[in-house]
């Protein structure tokens, strides 16, 4: 179910809009919608953004039906009205304008000015009516969730979702709120990330609440985090989106229908046999090793013996090698292949610094990796299947 449906907003401004507005607010809202317009669309009327002004204010909406983003900022309105623009000419445009004012006229045709000191320029818009009509933040059910925590729990799983479409219900992440923690997880049938963030105070939730984010919505989400010095995010959803407010901006995704797969199942209860090395040692072998790897299959082989981790792998094409980190280990030796470039994957997440502890039962079983940090509020893991070598 698309979050956005094309019918005409009967209710919003339809005058002649007429606005002057600072170049560089204007230029920091369209850097933050314009990541959402779709670039291939079939539907013309989603390459441009909707201009809306009123009361002292430009509201800037763009959508790609499966996502929306919501923004706004100060504007001189000498007449309220609205007009969709081209995003991507707009968006260039501005950018090579100086410092200074911008006016926006809407003319006959569809067709908007805009002026910038010398520079004139008119582009060819299209009916507002045609914009397809975005769902509002609901008014009730509104989470607070704290958005440096949301924000590194997203770095931490993101790169963990599979980009198989077939596997629809795994092309999120699950986020699961409770009234004192919050946890995400991502999983490709392969691996699996879990993060749980403890010591959150979350009001008007008894029991757990549980929603699968979309990869798309996640990415977004990230990158609006990243440009807000916001301290909360509002959270909300109905039957078929989900809303996200962060500062004055607000996202819209599709829900992902679906069951996402029991999780919980496949934690490992009982890897006993661990190593801890140095985050920085270990990308390093692994990288090193990785370049003799089957290109296919990525795979390299995980040796520990007494007291040395030793990785190896080897190809018909390319060679071989091995890499030796010596580190305490006093278990029974063990081999086991993993693809390299999870495990480099996971050793990014966790911002190569500091230890991590390899944690496993025996070949066949999956892998258990989480930083060595004693942060006793996040815990982070990163569950990895073996493969055959």
């Amino acid at each position: 179910m698309s979050t956005a449906t094309i019918t005409p907003d009967v209710a919003a401004p339809t005058g002649n809009l007429e606005i002057t507005v600072s170049r560089a607010e204007l230029l920091r809202e369209l850097t933050a919608a314009q990541s959402v317009v779709e670039r291939k669309t079939t539907i013309p009327i989603l390459s441009n953004f909707l201009f809306e002004a009123s009361d002292d204010k430009l509201t800037i909406t763009a959508t790609d039906l499966d996502q929306s983003l919501k923004t706004s900022c100060v504007a001189k309105v000498k007449k309220a009205g609205a007009c969709t623009i081209p995003a991507r000419k707009l968006f260039d445009y501005i950018k090579l304008l100086p410092e200074g004012d911008i006016s926006i006229k809407l003319m006959d045709n569809h067709w908007v000015q805009i002026r910038a000191g010398r520079s004139n320029t008119k582009m060819v818009g299209m009916a507002r009516a045609n914009f397809p009509q975005v769902p509002e933040f609901p008014e009730v059910g509104v989470f607070k969730i704290n958005a440096a925590s949301l924000k590194n729990m997203i770095a931490k799983t993101i790169f963990a979702i599979s980009n198989e479409e077939s596997r629809y219900t795994l092309n999120g992440a699950l986020l699961v709120l409770k009234a004192e923690s919050m946890a995400m997880v991502a999983t490709d049938g392969h691996r699996l990330a879990h993060i749980e963030k403890l010591g959150e105070a979350l009001e008007g939730i008894s029991g757990e609440k549980k929603t699968l984010i979309p990869r798309k919505a996640l990415a977004e989400l990230s990158g609006l985090l990243g440009a807000s010095e916001t301290d909360f995010v509002e959270f909300a959803d109905d039957e078929q989106s989900l809303f996200f407010r962060i500062g004055g901006r607000v996202l819209t995704s599709r829900k992902l229908t679906g069951q996402f797969p029991n999780y919980e199942a496949v934690l490992p209860r009982d890897n006993t046999k661990f190593v801890i090395v140095r985050s920085e040692d270990l990308m390093s072998s692994i990288q090193r090793v990785a370049q003799f790897a089957d290109e296919r299959s990525g795979a390299i082989k995980i040796r520990l013996e007494q007291n040395e981790l030793k990785l190896s792998a080897q190809s018909t094409d390319a060679g071989e090698s091995e890499d030796i980190i010596e580190t305490p280990y006093n278990y029974d030796p063990l081999v086991v292949g993993f693809n390299s470039s999870y495990l480099v994957d996971f050793l990014r997440a966790t911002g190569v610094t500091g230890e991590v502890r390899l944690e496993f039962k025996d070949a066949q079983s999956a892998g258990q990796m989480r930083p060595e940090d004693g942060n006793e509020d996040v815990k982070y893991r990163y569950i990895l299947m073996p493969m055959r070598i």
